[in-house]
C-alpha cells in the first residue's frame, strides 16, 4: 500500500470510491504495506488533500510451481485528514502459459496512521505508525475477505533510513498469519540509493515464506521517483524470484490547492 515521497505533494480525486474502482480495475503482492519496491512500508502518510500512487507497468515472478506476469500493480495513498492516510490496491497477475486464469488479486482497502511523529514528519526521535484494513477476495480460488493490521517503526540516520514492520493478518483463506520486515535504505540525499529488504512470513498451517530483495531507488525530485528490485524467496522449501520495476508519482489537482473554494 511506493518510492515514498519525503514532501508528499499530491491531491486525490474528489471520490475516494472512484479512486478504489480504478484501482480494481487495474491491478502488488504485499497486503496492506505500499512503499516500492518493497513488501512492507514506512511510518509515513500524506498530507490532508494529497495522495500519491504507486504503479508497477509490469513484473515478473517465476518458480518451479508457475511462471507468471504482474501487470499491472497500482497502490493509491490519500490523506484524508492530519497523520491519517487511506491506502487502496490491488494488482493483475497473468500466467505465462495460457492454461492458467488471469487473477485479480492482493487488493484491499486500509487506513494508515501516525502514532508518533519523528524523523520522517521532521521531528526528532523515530517515527511509529500503524496500518490496518480489509483484504478484498481475489477473482479466482476460493478467496473470502481477511484483514490486517501493521506496526511500522521508522529511523533515520546519516548513512540511511531503516523501517520495521510486524504484522498480523487473517488471511482470505482464514487462515492466521504474521510477517515481519526490516526495510534498509541508503543515505536519503543521495539521488539515487541503494535499497535493501528482509522479511519472514508465517502462514499457519500452509506456508512460511523468508525473503530478501536489493534494488536502487532514483528521486528524480519530491513529485517523481523510479524503483527497481529483484527479489529471491525461499517457499515451503521452493524458490520464487521476483523482478519488479516501477514508479511513484504525485501531483496537485487545482481544487486541491490550499484556499481554493
Amino acid at each position: 500500500m511506493a518510492a515514498n515521497l519525503a514532501q508528499r505533494s499530491f491531491l486525490l480525486p474528489r471520490s475516494l470510491l472512484a479512486v478504489f474502482a480504478a484501482g480494481l480495475l487495474l491491478g502488488w503482492s504485499a497486503e496492506a504495506r505500499a512503499y516500492r519496491p518493497f513488501d512492507g512500508t514506512d511510518a509515513a502518510v500524506a498530507d490532508p488533500g494529497e495522495t500519491e500512487i504507486e504503479l508497477q507497468p509490469a513484473g515478473a515472478q517465476w518458480s518451479r510451481e508457475q511462471n507468471q506476469l504482474i501487470a499491472p500493480a497500482v497502490v493509491y495513498n490519500y490523506g484524508f485528514l492530519k497523520d491519517w492516510e487511506a491506502v487502496l490496491e490491488s494488482q493483475l497477475q497473468t500466467p505465462f502459459s495460457q492454461s492458467g486464469p488471469t487473477n485479480l488479486s492482493a487488493s484491499g482497502a486500509f487506513l494508515k496512521y501516525i502514532i508518533r511523529p519523528g524523523v520522517l514528519q521532521d521531528q526528532l526521535g523515530p517515527s511509529i505508525a500503524t496500518e490496518f484494513g480489509v483484504l478484498l477476495p481475489d477473482t479466482t480460488g476460493d478467496s473470502r475477505f481477511g484483514a490486517s493490521i501493521d506496526t511500522i517503526i521508522s529511523q533515520r540516520w546519516d548513512w540511511g533510513t531503516t523501517h520495521l514492520n510486524i504484522a498480523a493478518e487473517l488471511t482470505r483463506d482464514q487462515r492466521a498469519d504474521v510477517f515481519t520486515d526490516l526495510i534498509v535504505e541508503g543515505p536519503y540525499k543521495w539521488v539515487v540509493r541503494p535499497v535493501a529488504e528482509v522479511f519472514y512470513e508465517e502462514e499457519f498451517g500452509r506456508a512460511h515464506n523468508l525473503s530478501a530483495l536489493v534494488g536502487a531507488i532514483w528521486q528524480v525530485n519530491d513529485k517523481l521517483s523510479f524503483d527497481v528490485g529483484f527479489r529471491h524467496a525461499i517457499m515451503n522449501g521452493s524458490d520464487v524470484n521476483e523482478i519488479r520495476a516501477g514508479l511513484t508519482v504525485g501531483f496537485m489537482l487545482p481544487f486541491g490547492k490550499p484556499g481554493h473554494k
